[in-house]
């Protein structure tokens, strides 16, 4: 993520080295986790909102309407005679589709102070969801009691139009202009000509006319007979093509179109059903999630990265998804990569870390970007794209055998191959190092990019040019991708080249990364080639992509799982035994769902099926205390206790794309789960279930254009494979 996370004075060893700390950094002012905010997205539009569904921004809150980086609408608040109303629920569907608030009347007393309608006779529901660019409210108001009632509901609102990066916490000196409130029947324009002489607008308009509209309040005034029941309805439009009149129609039309586009991307993939009920509601908020996060491109399905802060593009992200989720659902992968190849760099441009052949690692669409007060408009400075990249290419391959999609691709292919070999090995050394190539760039370019995450034994950070562990893995990854699709291609030379390159490549890694006092992979070599020794997760993605030898895996293995470093809800980003270990931090001591998730698959791969499974009930167990049953960006790293929950990271995105897609990267890893196309074949490798689950279900897995439900059941000590249905010639295999 493109995110330094500070909440404290600057280290010397950092600020010697000029660590720009404040750059892009979210201040933790407003803990997420307090407010446990709900969130709808669709396409480039989403919002966040409190539990009573209203918008209260302030310092560090995320709290909004938010379109194209822009947050269009940054106040709502409704009252009920003046009052705030009480919250009754707040709820999301299970697919995600729309947000229901059940509210209701606290005692309202007149000036007196004479007590004129007691609490909970008034019902107010809220029913609110996103589409193509606009907000749709239902507000629904009954009367319960047995009399007449007036009510006066007010909704004041206001928009800044700050740039996501303000709200983030970024400092501006200028800020361009706001438009008067332009007010017509039934509707009010709010508008703002940025420096970029962009005009950004919102639009509220109402059903049936208010009794008084304002430049920043609506006001209702109802006489309610008893047990009646009036609906309004409002929509807030961002940048709106024309004009438009919120009425029942028009909401339940477009929630309509907004559901049915949710469950044809989402009927996609393979469903889950389990034993265990409360994981099957993981899975489906997992599943769920994923589709929300996800926007249609020319080139397909995309996931953007998380809500609020991330909510676009990034290339590492939505890479790493689609990679978790291969086996779910091929179309996202097939997407991203499409997406990423139509923007891979063709030219060198310091100011955004772009070079030939670069694949994406951020896209920005706001007034700042455009102006280039932060580097993000079109961004390359992230080291592991590219390799990514090549690794989820050869990967969608093996799963789908789309050769048509990858002979499309393999000039991009090509391209990042060149890179690696010319750009990504600065001083050709063999190894692919990271270096901004100016100040305003990220300093660290790994997926931990904070500025203290790459440090040595003494907690002295390190210099660069940084070649970092987990990169080196995903080199070796893609140069087997590269030279297994080259042979698919019939490029038999080119093919046994790389697979001799990827040979030699691995021995050098383990030469020079492996410490054996340490009992796993280095974190770095800095600039000096100086090892950091320090044990992290990031060795866990040695044993991913399968760079690891077999001997040290099992060393690799034992490391990770320890007490230092695997707490009981999964595996720290850096164990308690390292210098700077904090559990609260972002990438220092805290668990990631996703980098969990991808060492489970590498534990699978040597056949650690039990430790992975171990990791797996660890992130389900904790989802158990989570809001939603959503697992987050991350969370703390503070050790397991009985009868208590994990520690919450008070900013922490929340749904995240990669976190989502863990759960279900983790079903995989557990059932050995395997897919070979041209031999219309389903391989289960040793399956193992994890405790708290004794049997998974799994519908419409798709291979070669035929389909399979299975069922994996426990029995006594053993894991047995049931074929419940299967298309054409289909085989199921299981081995134990």
């Amino acid at each position: 993520m493109s995110t330094v996370f500070y909440n404290g004075p600057l280290a010397p060893a950092a600020a010697a080295q000029g660590a720009a700390v404040a750059q892009f950094f979210i201040p933790a002012t407003a803990s997420l986790q307090e407010r446990r905010p709900r969130t709808l997205k669709h396409g480039d539009t989403f919002a966040v909102f409190d539990h009573n569904a209203d918008v209260l921004s302030g310092p560090g809150s995320p709290e909004g309407i938010f379109h194209r980086d822009t947050r269009y609408l940054s106040h709502l608040y409704l009252t009920i005679n003046g009052k705030r109303p009480m919250l009754l629920s707040s709820t999301l569907r299970d697919d995600n589709a729309m947000l229901t608030c059940d509210l209701t009347n606290p005692d309202l007393f007149d000036e007196n102070g004479k007590l004129i309608l007691s609490h909970d006779l008034i019902h107010l529901r809220r029913s609110r969801f996103l589409w193509n660019g606009a907000c749709h409210e239902r507000l629904t108001v009954k009367n319960y009691d047995e009399q007449p009632r007036h009510v006066r509901l007010e909704i004041s609102f206001a928009a800044d139009f700050d740039d996501l990066f303000e709200v983030r916490g970024t400092k501006r000196t200028r800020k361009g202009q706001h438009l008067p409130a332009v007010i017509g029947r039934g509707h009010i324009d709010l508008a703002y000509v940025g420096l970029d002489r962009m005009r950004r607008s919102t639009r509220l308009s109402f059903d049936p006319l208010p009794d008084e509209l304002g430049s920043g309040h609506v006001i209702y005034d109802l006489q309610l007979a008893p047990h009646e029941t009036r609906s309004l309805f409002m929509e807030i439009a961002c940048d709106p093509a024309g004009s438009s009149k919120p009425s029942y129609r028009s909401f339940f039309f477009a929630l309509r179109d907004a559901r049915r586009a949710l469950r044809a991307s989402s009927s996609r993939a393979a469903s889950i059903v389990t034993s265990n009920e409360i994981f099957n509601e993981v899975a489906r908020r997992s599943v769920s999630d994923l589709y929300m996060l996800m926007t249609d491109t020319p080139e397909g399905p995309y996931p953007y990265a998380g809500v609020p802060w991330f909510s676009t593009v990034f290339g590492r992200d939505a890479l790493i998804t689609a990679m978790e989720t291969l086996w779910l659902d091929p179309a996202i992968a097939r997407g991203v990569l499409g997406y990423l190849a139509a923007n891979q760099a063709t030219e060198l441009d310091p100011s955004s870390d772009a070079e030939p052949g670069k694949i994406l690692h951020e896209l920005r669409c706001g007034e700042m970007a455009e102006l280039g007060e932060v580097p993000f408009r079109r961004y390359y400075g992230s080291i592991d794209s590219t390799p990514l990249f090549v690794m989820l290419a050869g990967a969608y391959l093996r799963r789908t055998d789309d050769l048509a999609t990858i002979a499309r691709l393999l000039p991009h292919i090509e391209a990042a191959l060149v890179w690696i070999e010319e750009y990504g090995d600065r001083d050709g050394d063999g190894f692919v190092e990271y270096g901004r190539l100016t100040e305003e760039g990220l300093l660290n370019q790994g997926w931990k990019d904070s500025q203290d995450s790459v440090f040595h034994a003494d907690g002295t950070l390190a210099k660069g040019p940084i070649a970092i562990a987990e990169v080196q893995a995903y080199v070796y990854g893609a140069w087997q991708a590269a030279a297994e699709t080259f042979r698919r291609l019939d490029q038999t030379e080119r093919a046994a080249s790389l697979f001799a390159q990827a040979e030699s490549f691995r021995q050098k890694f383990d030469t020079s990364f492996f410490d054996g006092e340490i009992g796993t992979y280095v974190l770095a070599l800095d600039g000096d080639k100086r090892p950091c020794r320090v044990r992290s997760s990031n060795a866990g993605h040695a044993l991913f992509t399968g760079i690891a030898y077999p001997e040290r895996a099992g060393v690799v293995a034992r490391t990770l799982m320890t007490g230092s470093s695997f707490c009981g809800w999964g595996i720290r980003t850096i164990p308690s035994t390292e210098a700077r270990y904090n559990p609260m931090s972002y990438h220092n001591g805290s668990i990631w769902p996703h980098d969990n998730a991808l060492i489970a698959s590498g534990l699978a791969r040597y056949g650690f099926r039990g430790d992975a499974a171990r990791i797996f009930e660890g992130l389900f167990t904790a989802s158990t205390y989570i809001d939603l049953r959503r697992l987050p960006e991350l969370f703390c790293g503070m050790p397991r206790q009985r009868a208590r929950g994990p520690t919450f990271y008070p900013v922490a995105c929340s749904p995240q794309a990669w976190a989502a897609a863990a759960p279900l990267s983790l079903i995989q890893a557990c059932l050995g789960l395997e897919f070979d196309p041209q031999a219309l074949q389903i391989s289960f490798n040793e399956p193992q279930l994890p405790a708290f689950v004794d049997e998974i279900t799994l519908r419409h897995l798709l291979v070669g254009g035929e389909v399979a439900d299975v069922a994996i059941r426990r029995s006594g000590q053993n894991v047995v494979v049931d074929v419940l249905e299967r298309s054409g010639n289909i085989r199921i295999l299981a081995t134990s």
